[in-house]
């Protein structure tokens, strides 16, 4: 099967046409330094059947979760999926919906974002829920600028509690933004009330948390956000949308801003995505809220509709009041996790919660009572996920190559983040993970190591 190539002749010609001289010069704008000297590593052209099938070969050293007993956490999750998820988020209808630019031909999206709405309200206890952002990193993000521009300080205070992508996204968004970003260590495995009470002042706009944190401890919510209002700071806590099965909703502690990724609500893994974003506050803040805020009206016949309530937008003359544009937003995702949250309901998300919580709880002891991997914290609370750690004679890396072998993702080494992390691995359980399952990991853990 022939293949298509440009000649010499081809290329000339081509510059010609849009008046160039050379191919260099397309690209004089990036500097020599950032360029590549020399031609791409590329192996000889293929016929399309011998390309698709090295790539079949290339995609098939793949381990997908589903073929695996994983205990991987660190925001994504092996949690079950109805069938049903599946089923209606497939329709072609939902597939193809885009942003509703023109609300009135768009009541089916607007009305699936809406009951998406509705449901992480009432999960979370805020006022109000935006249409979903792009990923839970990105919503603290988004919720951190929401805490600035409402109150005009310059000080953020966040742990190193939290996922180490939050911080480096925080610090690539606020690099130019003119504000202190300051991170306070965590040496006991969550964020301190005293060391945050010396910490926010008059300055200070807003405190984010992650609870469960990072190591899948749980903070001291309730005495953090006392303490970051006492200072006239807005409180923002990060959440596992499973552990509100089990934990306090974020309002009983007064949390100003709820963020979350919501992988777990009805998404698969994907190996890494698209995932889901999502936000949500107090009614007071309601005008500082990114993206999309669909409302419920009325038509002029008296008809239940929806419509676009919210659209602080740059589009809509909003200008530098304009908060950030979210267009295609996930909506497929947060369709899926309407979905999931309306098939399980309260009593389901709580059955999910238990069941990880004590299967998670289950295997840290067994780890504890039959391995060298210990609490790295002394034991403290946590959800479905917490953090053990090796003794220095142990090679984390060369240890969970041997549990893949054996057909277990055994949890991901911190070291990849921090040096002094080196010896720490985090491990997730979720509902699907069975008692013998559990049993045959501890098992190849001892003989791993």
């Amino acid at each position: 099967m022939p293949y298509i190539q440009n000649t010499p002749e081809d290329q000339k010609r081509m510059l010609e046409t849009i008046g160039v001289k050379s191919i260099d010069d397309l690209f004089e704008m990036i500097p020599a330094s950032l360029r590549l000297d020399r031609k791409l590593n590329l192996p000889p052209a293929q016929t399309e059947p011998e390309l698709t099938g090295w790539m079949e070969k290339i995609m098939a050293e793949n381990k997908p979760a589903s073929q695996t007993v994983s205990f991987l956490g660190g925001g994504c999750y092996d949690h079950f999926i109805p069938a049903a998820v599946d089923l209606l988020a497939s329709q072609g209808n939902f597939v193809t919906a885009y942003t509703p630019y023109q609300a009135e031909a768009s009541q089916g999206s607007l009305k699936a974002f809406f009951e998406f709405q509705t449901l992480i309200t009432q999960l979370t206890g805020m006022d109000v829920s935006n249409a979903s952002l792009y990923d839970g990193v990105s919503a603290c993000v988004e919720a951190v600028i929401m805490a600035q521009t409402t109150g005009k300080r310059r000080k953020i205070i966040v742990p190193d509690s939290v996922h180490p992508e939050i911080l480096e996204t925080l610090g690539t968004y606020l690099a130019n933004l003119s504000l202190e970003l300051m991170i306070l260590p965590t040496a006991t495995g969550t964020l301190e009330p005293e060391q945050l009470k010396r910490s926010a002042d008059g300055e200070t706009a807003c405190v984010l948390v992650s609870h469960p944190n990072f190591f899948g401890n749980l903070e001291q919510v309730e005495e953090l956000s006392g303490i970051a209002h006492d200072a006239g700071a807005l409180f923002i806590v990060s959440v596992d949308p499973i552990s509100l099965g089990v934990l306090r909703r974020p309002d009983t502690y007064h949390a100003d801003i709820v963020v979350a990724e919501g992988q777990a609500l009805g998404i698969p893994l994907n190996f890494g995505g698209p995932f889901l974003g999502i936000i949500a506050a107090r009614e007071s803040l309601l005008r500082k809220m990114p993206g999309r805020i669909i409302g419920q009206t009325v038509d002029r016949r008296g008809n239940r509709c929806f419509t676009l309530t919210m659209q602080t937008r740059e589009q809509h003359i909003r200008r530098e009041k304009a908060t950030s544009n979210i267009c295609s937003n996930q909506g497929l995702m947060a369709l899926r996790a309407t979905i999931y949250l309306s098939l399980v309901g309260p009593r389901g998300l709580r059955e999910v919660a238990e069941l990880s919580m004590q299967k998670a709880h289950y295997l840290a002891e067994q780890l504890a009572a039959k391995t060298p991997l210990k609490p790295a914290f002394g034991g403290k609370p946590f959800f479905k996920e917490f953090t053990a750690r090796a003794p220095d004679s142990v090679c984390l890396e060369t240890m969970l190559d041997n549990l893949t072998d054996q057909g277990f993702f055994g949890g991901i080494a911190l070291g990849k983040w921090r040096k002094d992390w080196k010896q720490l691995l985090t491990l997730a359980v979720t509902e699907k993970r069975t008692k013998e399952e559990i049993d045959r990991f501890v098992d190849a853990v001892s003989r791993s190591i």
